[in-house]
């Protein structure tokens, strides 16, 4: 569904260009939450609400851990829609968990897109040994 990296700028008003390309498959509303890694991560309204069920049927009241994951991924959520120039305003507490400033970088993961800081991109996004990537994919049973 979504693939592909985009680089922006967010203004200091916290408003944010959602590339075209992505921008046509996300929809009218969609979801910005925090993500791993240190990144956020968009959903469009449908891979939104599974995810959503299957965080909800949890067993938070007796699992300290799901209650974690229902609240790091839950209560940090923003609801989105593009003005007519194609901008979301990505909320002050969510620019905090990403470290967003200036340049982000938009990368499309299939199901999701991930929404990084330019900076914490490049230290994620460091592909220096091949051959744990390789074998990574040997692990979850992914070979060429």
């Amino acid at each position: 569904m979504f693939e592909g990296m985009h680089s922006h700028n967010i203004d200091p008003k916290g408003r944010l260009i959602v590339p075209v390309k992505f921008r046509e498959k996300l929809g009218d509303e969609f979801f910005v939450t925090a993500g791993l890694d240190g990144c956020l991560i968009i959903y469009a309204q449908k891979e939104w609400k599974a995810f959503e069920e299957k965080l909800s049927a949890l067993p938070a009241m007796t699992n300290p851990a799901a209650r974690k994951l229902q609240r790091f991924f839950l209560a940090n959520a923003a609801r989105c829609e593009c003005d007519k120039q194609g901008r979301i305003i990505v909320p002050q507490h969510l620019r905090e968990l990403g470290g967003i400033e200036n340049e982000v970088v938009f990368t499309g993961l299939g199901s999701r897109i991930e929404l990084w800081s330019r900076s914490r991109w490049l230290e994620a996004g460091t592909y220096e040994d091949i051959n744990q990537i390789a074998s990574s994919m040997a692990d979850l049973g992914i070979s060429l």
